[in-house]
């Protein structure tokens, strides 16, 4: 079992670093959070370019049909980058309930899987009780839901709830016909799930840079604060933390069960929001300033721990794995 990126995986999330870095999602996802999508819209485009909104799209609808390792390091750099927009489910989770669909969604599929792999079209999906609700359904061009074993089309109504994230609007959907059996339904979710557990250790090891890039300028009693030994420590355990999650991350690519998947959203939630306490506390008052930019991300991580199901939800998971015998190999 592999537990790191290979060196090709590397070199596509470098190259997938820089095109984000050189695309301004900052000023995108201002943007975003103002109810213009076009600019962000123009950052998937460019994902698109890479195949990245095309990773998890089998290759007859013009995609890549990659597989969860790739995934995870897309979509790290994507929370490396605090991308706006319905990650998790545009990349992975409606491509996934779309690649295997019963006679219901089989148009559906022909429609849309070429457009997702293409940029064109950007999907969101409300599942509950993980998804209650669907995120960005007001940018989307396609909302399906799911309950249970079920999927189907859905349709978002008018009323946008706010998140902490001031860049995701959250909306209530209700089916606009008969939910159908969908054999692909549980894997999705799991792959949801997977993929906001890669957005939260993205996130976090932004967190960190920050940190630590803030630490070695920002002078206090004629020196960098970086050199206090509590400021080490603290910052010390965030990259541990991170660094812990990883493998947890990886494993869960390759098994893909309920347990490792949940074990691994819960270390990816953990670790991200110990980065985001030690950000604030390394940057005083500053850090709460918006124009600072470090709010981004804690927001981001503050929404993404509670969505794909909460720490609860997935701790519960784990338990009913381990009190059924599956224990840990």
């Amino acid at each position: 079992m592999r537990l790191v990126p290979s060196p090709e995986q590397t070199a596509f999330a470098a190259a997938l670093h820089d095109l984000l870095a050189a695309a301004d999602v900052p000023a995108a996802a201002a943007r975003w959070a103002d109810g213009d999508h076009e600019p962000g819209r123009r950052v998937w485009s460019l994902l698109a370019e890479v195949g990245v909104t095309g990773l998890a799209v089998p290759v007859r609808f013009g995609g890549l049909g990659a597989g969860p390792a790739d995934l995870v390091v897309a979509a790290e750099e994507l929370g490396h980058h605090a991308l706006p927009g319905p990650v998790a489910e545009s990349l992975v989770a409606v491509p996934t309930l779309l690649s295997f669909p019963t006679a219901a969604l089989r148009g559906e599929a022909e429609k849309w899987l070429p457009e997702l792999a293409a940029g064109k079209a950007v999907a969101t999906l409300a599942a509950p009780p993980w998804l209650p609700c669907a995120v960005d359904a007001d940018a989307a061009d396609l909302v399906l839901l799911a309950e249970g074993e079920t999927a189907g089309v859905g349709r978002a109504g008018d009323q946008a709830f706010p998140s902490f994230d001031r860049t995701r609007r959250l909306f209530e959907v209700s089916p606009v016909c008969a939910l159908t059996a969908c054999p692909a339904a549980g894997r999705a979710l799991d792959l949801g799930a997977l993929v906001c557990a890669a957005q939260l250790l993205g996130a976090g090891r932004a967190l960190l840079e920050a940190a630590v890039t803030h630490a070695r300028t920002r002078e206090q009693f004629g020196g960098p604060i970086g050199r206090f030994q509590a400021v080490q420590q603290r910052l010390a355990e965030v990259a541990v933390g991170l660094e812990f999650a990883r493998p947890l991350l990886h494993a869960a690519a390759v098994t893909l069960t309920a347990r490792d998947v949940s074990a691994a959203k819960v270390a990816c939630a953990a670790a991200a929001h110990r980065a985001a306490r030690a950000a604030l506390q390394v940057h005083g008052a500053i850090g709460y300033a918006e124009e600072q930019g470090l709010a981004r991300f804690v927001t981001k991580v503050r929404a993404l721990a509670l969505s794909w199901g909460t720490p609860a939800q997935h701790r519960a998971r784990v338990m009913a794995a381990l009190s059924e015998g599956d224990a840990w190999n």
